[in-house]
């Protein structure tokens, strides 16, 4: 199977620290990977070191063979987006944190946004409400549709669904399983044994800073 990420001898520390110990490690080009283990362990480190949110002390990432490194953090990123625990809403309607998104000479269509609202399960007539009213599972849905409206070809969610129902939960669960067999892959955070057991392709394992498959 072919490597998407690959972790050559990763190590952080911070402040004295180990956060990662001498990873090293392949992340598959399919499906869904889902990493867990327990609170602490080094999990969303390890997650933020695949666009450079976060930069190993020792050793280097890999993106099909390429060093991290040498690629361009904004170009990376719009490449390799990300969903985080908590939504993070910018000020303005969610139709202009859809376009907030897009690169400055692709301009988002309304139907291109309406689309985007209804690929994660939200009603086209939110787009011009204000996206700081939103619920908290609305909220999150919005920020996976302004990720996938970047373009990105890889999506990371770090225990996207953690704080949301069980209704939220199910239709992002969903949707990354649509994506990665869609041909996206996911790398997904839980420290859910269920939520792991109902995604996963692909297994990884992070306890004490040491990732194994």
């Amino acid at each position: 199977m072919d490597e998407l990420f690959g972790f050559e001898h990763v190590g952080l520390t911070d402040g004295g620290t180990a956060v990662l110990v001498d990873v090293g490690v392949a992340v598959q080009a399919d499906g869904i990977t889902v990493v867990s283990g327990p609170s602490g362990s080094g999990k969303s480190t390890f997650l933020r070191m695949c666009n450079r949110l976060v930069v190993p002390t020792t050793g280097r990432v890999l993106l099909r063979g390429r060093p991290l490194d040498e690629l361009d953090p904004v170009a990376l990123r719009r490449q390799v987006g990300m969903v985080f625990q908590r939504p993070t809403v910018f000020d303005g309607t969610c139709l202009d944190n859809l376009r907030a998104a897009c690169a400055r000479n692709e301009p988002l269509s309304p139907a291109a946004a309406e689309a985007a609202l209804g690929r994660v399960g939200l009603d086209p007539e939110l787009l011009g409400r204000d996206a700081k009213v939103l619920s908290g599972g609305e909220a999150q849905r919005l920020c996976l549709a302004r990720t996938l409206t970047t373009g990105c070809e890889v999506l990371l969610a770090d225990e996207p669904t953690s704080a949301l129902d069980h209704e939220a939960t199910a239709v992002l669960e969903e949707l990354a399983r649509e994506l990665a067999d869609g041909g996206m892959p996911v790398l997904w955070v839980t420290h859910d044994r269920a939520q792991a057991d109902r995604l996963a392709d692909h297994r990884l394992t992070v306890e004490e800073g040491r990732v194994r498959g």
